[in-house]
């Protein structure tokens, strides 16, 4: 698992043994959400804990950061 950003108490990891397509996890105590990559925008896949606002917040990061996690992800999976 590498950590590529923190923002607002939130790690967002790629775990080095996942699967395409390209996505990001991202975590906080007890809470966790798969959130993907690819596509026109990015789009919550799953999420446990997590409230409607809390969510909004990583989408909106997600998207901003887009790009950066795109080319992370690639790094870490060759």
């Amino acid at each position: 698992m590498v950590t590529v950003h923190w923002f607002d108490g939130l790690r967002f990891v790629i775990y080095s043994n996942d699967h395409e397509p390209a996505h990001i996890h991202v975590l906080r105590a007890g809470c966790e959400a798969k959130v993907q990559l690819v596509g026109e925008q990015p789009t919550l896949i799953w999420q446990v804990g997590f409230g409607p606002p809390e969510l909004r917040r990583i989408l909106a990061e997600v998207r901003k950061e887009r790009f950066r996690l795109m080319r992370m992800w690639k790094d870490v999976h060759g």
